[in-house]
């Protein structure tokens, strides 16, 4: 089985890309399609629902994706990158626009597949909260604590919470939007911060459309912290980096599990404990 490489760090990353040293100028490489998918959700037997939006370009086979803030993406994101190269997007000035530019083009040359590292976890057909609740073991399954050991959970899933309940796991749930969790327990707003309060994080690929992500990265590296990360958003951005900050991945390329009822896949990379 053949890994894909390493970098240090998310800019190190882009540098190579940019430079067409992991495979094809990306000058050379142009998005066919560009969309955004919205949905709403409210689970049965939940108290509380929310709401998704993400942007995602076709490049070839590969479909690389970033979600952002429901209404704050412009029409004209998709204008922009509809027929434009993969390294002129990696230099626009919308983030999310960039990260889903990257995560194409690492999707094109780097498929999820065995020989690239990764192990394919069946998701069954079944509701949204059936599937979301499998996925949420799936990403749970990469972390190596003793029970009682304290999570940070950046990006608040209730079903991922609910694993590691399941666990006897302790988390402190971290949101940019704040609010509170299925539970009612305070969603704090300021995941950096609360970091040195946790034994290992479990950290959205959200946080790399945001600008939050390499903080948190750095925080785990200094620390010898397990970093395990779901990522829709930069799921094959995310890979890139094990070793360095991050010891495991379960990424969700689109289509995601909310989008459809039949069975899917989610590919896990790393293995539990890998703290580096």
């Amino acid at each position: 089985m053949t890994t894909a490489a390493a970098f240090h760090a998310y800019d190190d990353l882009v540098d190579r890309v940019r430079a067409g040293a992991l495979g094809p100028d990306p000058a050379t490489r142009r998005i066919a399609v560009a969309f955004t998918t919205r949905q709403a959700v409210r689970h049965d037997g939940r108290g509380t629902g929310y709401r998704n939006e993400v942007l995602s370009l076709r490049l070839a086979e590969a479909v690389g994706s970033c979600a952002v803030e429901p209404g704050e993406l412009p029409d004209s994101a998709l204008d922009d990158c509809v027929g434009a190269d993969v390294a002129h997007l990696l230099e626009h000035p919308l983030l999310p626009v960039r990260v889903a530019a990257l995560d194409a083009y690492l999707l094109h040359v780097t498929p999820h597949t065995p020989e690239h590292g990764a192990r394919a976890v069946p998701l069954p057909a079944g509701s949204s909260l059936e599937k979301s609740r499998v996925r949420a073991r799936a990403v749970v399954e990469l972390l190596d604590l003793p029970a009682g050991a304290t999570v940070l959970v950046v990006g608040v899933v209730n079903s991922l919470l609910e694993a590691l309940r399941s666990r006897g796991l302790r988390y402190l749930p971290s949101d940019l939007k704040g609010g509170t969790t299925e539970w009612g327990e305070p969603v704090l707003t300021d995941a950096l911060a609360a970091a040195d309060r946790c034994d290992a994080l479990l950290v959205s690929g959200m946080t790399l459309g945001n600008n939050t992500f390499e903080p948190l990265r750095r925080h785990a590296q200094t620390h010898g912290k397990q970093l395990v990360a779901f990522a829709q958003t930069g799921s094959a951005v995310l890979p890139r980096l094990l070793g360095h900050g991050v010891s495991a991945v379960c990424a969700e390329p689109y289509p995601f599990f909310w989008l459809d009822g039949g069975p899917g896949t989610v590919h896990r990379y790393g293995r539990p404990g890998a703290a580096r």
